[in-house]
C-alpha cells in the first residue's frame, strides 16, 4: 500500500519532531520533510510535492496562513490541513480563504489527527467543533451587516456544494448525485466562476456567509 506522504511545519522543535514521530509510527503514513518557518514550508512543499502539508499558524519568515495560500496555489493537489493552538474567528476565516483543506486544535488526540490526515487526503475538508463555533458566530455577524448576495447557482450546484460541505470528495459526491467525476468538476468550475472563488472551501464559506446552509452542515470533528 502506497503511504500517505506529510510534511510536518512547526517552528517548535518539540511539536515538529513529536509529529513527526507520531506519524512515522503509522504503517499508512510517512513524513517526509520537517519545516521550521513557514519559508521552508513553501520551498520543501513545492520540491516534494508531499500529499497533506501540516502547517501551523504562527511561524516566523512567512506565516502559516501565508505559506498555506503559497502552497495551494503552486501545488493545489497538495492537501494543507493547519493544526494550531488559536481558534480565534479571524485566524480560521483567514485559512479557509487560503484554501486549507482542514483546520485542528494542538489539543487533538493523535487518533483524531491521523483521521483528519486520510480525510483531507481523500479530499474531504474536516474542521475542530470547537472552531466550527467560532465561525458560526464570525458568520453571524457578517450576515447581519452585509445582507444577501443576489448570486444564483443552479439546484445542482447547490446540491454540489452542500454534499462537498460535509466532506465528500468528487467521487462521493459523483455516486449521490449519480452523476460522473467529470460531471462533479464541471459543477465546481460553474461554482467557482459565478462565485468569484478558486477554492471548494472558499465556496463553502461564501455559502455559509450567505446563509444558504448552517455549519451543522459541514463536516466537523465532534470532541468526546
Amino acid at each position: 500500500m502506497e503511504k500517505i506522504r506529510v510534511l510536518v511545519a512547526d517552528d517548535h522543535i518539540m511539536v515538529r519532531d513529536g509529529l513527526a514521530k507520531l506519524l512515522d509510527a503509522e504503517d499508512a503514513i510517512e513524513c517526509v520533510a520537517k519545516a521550521e518557518d513557514g519559508e521552508q514550508a513553501i520551498k520543501l512543499a513545492i520540491e516534494l510535492k508531499p500529499d497533506v502539508a501540516i502547517i501551523d499558524v504562527a511561524m516566523p519568515r512567512v506565516n502559516g496562513i501565508e505559506a498555506a495560500k503559497q502552497i495551494k496555489e503552486a501545488c493545489p493537489s497538495i492537501a494543507v490541513l493547519i493544526v494550531s493552538a488559536y481558534k480565534y474567528s479571524y485566524y480560521v476565516l483567514a485559512c479557509m480563504k487560503a484554501g486549507v483543506d482542514g483546520y485542528l486544535l494542538k489539543d487533538s488526540t493523535p487518533d483524531e489527527l491521523i483521521k483528519a490526515i486520510h480525510m483531507v487526503k481523500a479530499g474531504k475538508t474536516v474542521f475542530d467543533i470547537e472552531v466550527a463555533h467560532e465561525i458560526q458566530k464570525d458568520l453571524c455577524n457578517v450576515r447581519d451587516s452585509t445582507g444577501l448576495s443576489t448570486i444564483a447557482l443552479g439546484a445542482r450546484e447547490m446540491d454540489v456544494l452542500k454534499l462537498a460541505a460535509k466532506g465528500m470528495g468528487n467521487k462521493e459526491i459523483g455516486c449521490t448525485l449519480d452523476i460522473s467525476t467529470a460531471t462533479v468538476a464541471s459543477h465546481f468550475g460553474h461554482i467557482f466562476s459565478k462565485l468569484g472563488v478558486e477554492s471548494r472551501t472558499e465556496a463553502i464559506l461564501y455559502a455559509l456567509k450567505q446563509g444558504w446552509f448552517g455549519i451543522d452542515d459541514i463536516c466537523i470533528r465532534d470532541r468526546e
